[in-house]
Protein backbone atom coordinates (compact mmCIF):
# COMPACT_ATOMS: atom_id res chain seq x y z
CA UNK A 1 0.00 0.00 0.00
CA UNK A 2 1.33 3.20 -1.02
CA UNK A 3 0.67 5.15 2.59
CA UNK A 4 1.75 8.59 0.94
CA UNK A 5 -1.21 9.20 -1.32
CA UNK A 6 -3.75 7.99 1.30
CA UNK A 7 -2.30 9.86 3.68
CA UNK A 8 -2.39 12.58 1.04
CA UNK A 9 -6.08 12.50 0.25
CA UNK A 10 -7.11 12.01 3.74
CA UNK A 11 -4.98 14.84 4.99
CA UNK A 12 -6.08 17.21 2.05
CA UNK A 13 -9.78 16.49 2.90
CA UNK A 14 -9.18 16.54 6.57
CA UNK A 15 -7.69 19.81 6.61
CA UNK A 16 -10.65 21.67 4.48
CA UNK A 17 -13.22 19.45 6.73
CA UNK A 18 -10.92 20.95 10.05
CA UNK A 19 -10.73 24.82 8.68
CA UNK A 20 -14.49 24.55 7.94
CA UNK A 21 -15.39 23.48 11.66
CA UNK A 22 -13.68 25.86 13.64
CA UNK A 23 -16.07 28.33 12.54
CA UNK A 24 -19.01 26.01 13.32
CA UNK A 25 -20.45 26.40 9.58
CA UNK A 26 -19.87 22.62 8.70
CA UNK A 27 -23.64 22.94 7.42
CA UNK A 28 -23.22 25.49 5.46
CA UNK A 29 -20.95 24.16 3.22
CA UNK A 30 -22.97 20.45 2.43
CA UNK A 31 -25.59 21.28 -0.59
CA UNK A 32 -27.34 18.27 -2.10
CA UNK A 33 -28.08 19.99 -5.58
CA UNK A 34 -24.44 21.27 -5.66
CA UNK A 35 -22.54 18.12 -5.31
CA UNK A 36 -25.35 16.29 -8.26
CA UNK A 37 -23.95 19.01 -10.33
CA UNK A 38 -20.81 18.91 -9.73
CA UNK A 39 -19.68 15.15 -8.97
CA UNK A 40 -22.62 13.69 -11.70
CA UNK A 41 -21.88 16.03 -14.55
CA UNK A 42 -18.06 15.15 -14.13
CA UNK A 43 -18.93 11.52 -14.54
CA UNK A 44 -21.45 12.00 -17.42
CA UNK A 45 -18.89 14.12 -19.22
CA UNK A 46 -15.98 11.54 -18.83
CA UNK A 47 -18.29 8.72 -19.68
CA UNK A 48 -19.04 10.29 -22.77
CA UNK A 49 -15.30 11.31 -23.40
CA UNK A 50 -13.81 7.46 -22.62
CA UNK A 51 -15.00 4.36 -23.64
CA UNK A 52 -16.07 2.49 -20.40
CA UNK A 53 -13.32 -0.16 -20.62
CA UNK A 54 -11.43 2.63 -20.43
CA UNK A 55 -13.14 4.23 -17.65
CA UNK A 56 -12.71 1.29 -15.83
CA UNK A 57 -9.02 1.16 -16.36
CA UNK A 58 -8.91 4.04 -14.99
CA UNK A 59 -10.86 2.95 -11.72
CA UNK A 60 -8.16 0.01 -11.17
CA UNK A 61 -5.21 2.58 -12.23
CA UNK A 62 -6.55 4.48 -9.01
CA UNK A 63 -6.76 1.51 -7.04
CA UNK A 64 -2.87 1.00 -7.57
CA UNK A 65 -1.97 4.23 -7.14
CA UNK A 66 -3.31 3.70 -3.46
CA UNK A 67 -2.45 0.22 -2.70
CA UNK A 68 0.45 -1.38 -5.44
CA UNK A 69 3.53 -2.03 -4.62
CA UNK A 70 6.20 0.16 -6.49
CA UNK A 71 8.91 -0.71 -8.41
CA UNK A 72 12.01 -1.31 -6.79
CA UNK A 73 15.24 -0.77 -9.83
CA UNK A 74 17.97 -1.46 -7.09
CA UNK A 75 15.85 -5.09 -6.67
CA UNK A 76 15.63 -5.29 -10.38
CA UNK A 77 19.18 -4.86 -11.05
CA UNK A 78 19.91 -7.71 -8.75
CA UNK A 79 18.00 -9.80 -9.97
CA UNK A 80 19.92 -9.40 -13.65
CA UNK A 81 23.17 -9.46 -12.15
CA UNK A 82 21.61 -13.38 -10.67
CA UNK A 83 20.51 -13.94 -13.96
CA UNK A 84 23.78 -13.57 -15.68
CA UNK A 85 25.72 -15.57 -12.62
CA UNK A 86 23.32 -18.37 -13.39
CA UNK A 87 23.37 -18.08 -17.30
CA UNK A 88 27.45 -18.11 -17.33
CA UNK A 89 27.62 -21.06 -14.22
CA UNK A 90 24.56 -23.51 -16.40
CA UNK A 91 23.42 -22.14 -19.88
CA UNK A 92 21.43 -19.61 -21.40
CA UNK A 93 18.77 -22.86 -20.77
CA UNK A 94 18.67 -22.76 -16.89
CA UNK A 95 16.99 -19.57 -17.50
CA UNK A 96 13.64 -21.26 -18.58
CA UNK A 97 12.54 -22.20 -14.92
CA UNK A 98 13.42 -19.23 -13.25
CA UNK A 99 10.22 -18.15 -10.99
CA UNK A 100 9.31 -14.35 -11.16
CA UNK A 101 6.32 -11.89 -11.07
CA UNK A 102 7.95 -10.18 -13.58
CA UNK A 103 5.81 -10.93 -16.65
CA UNK A 104 8.85 -9.05 -18.85
CA UNK A 105 11.39 -10.87 -17.32
CA UNK A 106 9.72 -14.22 -17.84
CA UNK A 107 9.01 -13.89 -21.32
CA UNK A 108 12.54 -12.29 -21.94
CA UNK A 109 14.11 -15.43 -20.23
CA UNK A 110 12.17 -17.78 -21.74
CA UNK A 111 12.97 -16.39 -25.45
CA UNK A 112 16.59 -16.73 -24.52
CA UNK A 113 16.50 -20.26 -23.57
CA UNK A 114 14.68 -20.83 -26.71
CA UNK A 115 17.19 -19.82 -28.75
CA UNK A 116 15.36 -16.83 -29.81
CA UNK A 117 17.37 -14.26 -32.00
CA UNK A 118 18.73 -11.26 -29.97
CA UNK A 119 16.90 -8.73 -32.65
CA UNK A 120 13.68 -11.08 -32.12
CA UNK A 121 14.09 -10.64 -27.84
CA UNK A 122 14.83 -6.53 -28.46
CA UNK A 123 11.98 -6.32 -30.49
CA UNK A 124 9.55 -8.10 -28.33
CA UNK A 125 10.94 -5.76 -25.62
CA UNK A 126 10.07 -3.20 -27.03
CA UNK A 127 6.77 -3.91 -28.29
CA UNK A 128 6.46 -4.94 -24.21
CA UNK A 129 7.64 -1.21 -23.03
CA UNK A 130 5.06 0.50 -25.54
CA UNK A 131 2.10 -1.49 -24.59
CA UNK A 132 3.11 -0.76 -21.39
CA UNK A 133 2.99 3.00 -21.70
CA UNK A 134 -0.43 3.00 -23.74
CA UNK A 135 -1.78 1.12 -20.84
CA UNK A 136 -0.68 3.45 -18.46
CA UNK A 137 -1.89 6.54 -20.26
CA UNK A 138 -5.35 5.81 -20.39
CA UNK A 139 -5.84 5.83 -16.65
CA UNK A 140 -3.67 9.18 -16.57
CA UNK A 141 -5.55 10.88 -19.20
CA UNK A 142 -8.74 9.57 -17.55
CA UNK A 143 -8.22 11.66 -14.02
CA UNK A 144 -6.38 14.65 -16.13
CA UNK A 145 -9.89 14.92 -17.36
CA UNK A 146 -11.84 14.31 -14.40
CA UNK A 147 -9.09 17.36 -13.10
CA UNK A 148 -10.78 19.69 -15.76
CA UNK A 149 -14.30 18.76 -16.12
CA UNK A 150 -15.10 18.69 -11.99
CA UNK A 151 -13.83 22.87 -11.69
CA UNK A 152 -15.70 22.92 -14.52
CA UNK A 153 -18.71 22.00 -13.27
CA UNK A 154 -18.05 23.88 -10.47
CA UNK A 155 -18.08 26.89 -12.59
CA UNK A 156 -21.62 25.63 -14.24
CA UNK A 157 -23.14 25.44 -10.73
CA UNK A 158 -22.22 28.72 -9.75
CA UNK A 159 -23.97 30.04 -12.82
CA UNK A 160 -27.01 28.32 -12.28
CA UNK A 161 -27.13 29.86 -8.57
CA UNK A 162 -26.36 33.22 -9.42
CA UNK A 163 -29.23 32.89 -11.54
CA UNK A 164 -31.16 31.61 -9.21
CA UNK A 165 -30.29 34.09 -6.88
CA UNK A 166 -30.87 37.29 -9.29
CA UNK A 167 -34.50 35.85 -10.21
CA UNK A 168 -35.09 37.13 -5.85
CA UNK A 169 -33.02 40.62 -6.14
CA UNK A 170 -36.81 41.56 -4.95
CA UNK A 171 -35.42 39.69 -1.28
CA UNK A 172 -32.31 41.56 -0.34
CA UNK A 173 -32.17 39.19 2.68
CA UNK A 174 -31.67 36.20 0.04
CA UNK A 175 -28.89 37.30 -1.76
CA UNK A 176 -25.99 36.44 0.67
CA UNK A 177 -26.96 33.16 1.46
CA UNK A 178 -27.95 32.52 -2.12
CA UNK A 179 -24.33 33.60 -3.47
CA UNK A 180 -22.63 31.64 -0.74
CA UNK A 181 -24.71 28.60 -2.33
CA UNK A 182 -23.94 29.70 -5.38
CA UNK A 183 -20.33 29.66 -5.32
CA UNK A 184 -20.25 25.93 -3.01
CA UNK A 185 -20.04 24.62 -6.40
CA UNK A 186 -16.81 25.74 -7.68
CA UNK A 187 -15.44 24.71 -4.29
CA UNK A 188 -16.61 21.14 -5.17
CA UNK A 189 -14.92 21.08 -8.25
CA UNK A 190 -11.80 22.35 -7.00
CA UNK A 191 -11.53 20.10 -4.16
CA UNK A 192 -11.91 17.46 -5.69
CA UNK A 193 -9.66 18.32 -9.09
CA UNK A 194 -6.56 19.16 -6.55
CA UNK A 195 -7.14 17.16 -3.70
CA UNK A 196 -8.36 13.89 -5.93
CA UNK A 197 -7.90 14.18 -9.74
CA UNK A 198 -5.15 15.73 -10.39
CA UNK A 199 -2.74 14.53 -7.91
CA UNK A 200 -3.72 10.27 -8.77
CA UNK A 201 -2.98 11.21 -12.34
CA UNK A 202 0.50 12.86 -10.81
CA UNK A 203 0.79 9.35 -8.45
CA UNK A 204 -0.01 7.33 -11.71
CA UNK A 205 2.70 9.82 -14.25
CA UNK A 206 5.54 8.75 -11.54
CA UNK A 207 4.68 4.85 -11.12
CA UNK A 208 4.54 4.50 -15.22
CA UNK A 209 7.90 6.39 -14.82
CA UNK A 210 8.99 3.60 -12.67
CA UNK A 211 7.72 0.70 -14.29
CA UNK A 212 9.16 1.93 -17.62
CA UNK A 213 12.83 2.24 -15.95
CA UNK A 214 12.29 -1.26 -14.54
CA UNK A 215 11.76 -2.74 -18.16
CA UNK A 216 14.49 -0.77 -19.48
CA UNK A 217 16.98 -2.42 -16.90
CA UNK A 218 15.60 -5.77 -17.78
CA UNK A 219 15.98 -4.82 -21.52
CA UNK A 220 19.85 -3.51 -20.53
CA UNK A 221 20.01 -6.49 -18.64
CA UNK A 222 19.15 -9.07 -21.28
CA UNK A 223 21.37 -7.61 -23.47
CA UNK A 224 24.30 -8.22 -21.39
CA UNK A 225 23.27 -11.58 -20.64
CA UNK A 226 22.99 -12.44 -24.58
CA UNK A 227 26.55 -11.01 -24.75
CA UNK A 228 27.82 -13.11 -22.21
CA UNK A 229 29.28 -10.92 -20.05
CA UNK A 230 30.35 -11.08 -16.57
CA UNK A 231 28.48 -9.81 -14.01
CA UNK A 232 30.35 -7.52 -12.54
CA UNK A 233 30.51 -5.63 -16.32
CA UNK A 234 26.13 -6.81 -15.75
CA UNK A 235 25.89 -4.76 -12.60
CA UNK A 236 28.11 -1.96 -13.47
CA UNK A 237 26.28 -1.38 -16.83
CA UNK A 238 23.04 -1.70 -14.99
CA UNK A 239 24.08 0.51 -12.14
CA UNK A 240 23.53 3.82 -14.34
CA UNK A 241 20.03 3.38 -14.16
CA UNK A 242 19.91 3.79 -10.19
CA UNK A 243 21.19 6.55 -7.54
CA UNK A 244 24.61 7.10 -6.87
CA UNK A 245 23.73 6.46 -2.99
CA UNK A 246 21.76 3.69 -3.87
CA UNK A 247 25.31 1.70 -5.92
CA UNK A 248 27.41 -0.61 -4.58
CA UNK A 249 31.28 0.21 -4.28
CA UNK A 250 33.92 -2.67 -5.09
Amino acid sequence: MDFATLFGIIGGFGLVIAAILVDGAGSTFFNGPSLMIVVGGTLASILVTFPMEEVLQAVSGGMRALFGRKQNPEAVVDTMVRLAELSRREGLLALENIKTENHVLKKACQLISDNAGPQIIETVLHLEIAAMKRRHNIPIAVFQRLGMYAPAFGMIGTLIGLVQMLVNLHDPQSLGPGMAVALLTTFYGALLAYVVFLPLAGKLTARSKQDELALLIVFEGVRCILENNNPRIVYDTLSSFIALKERRIG
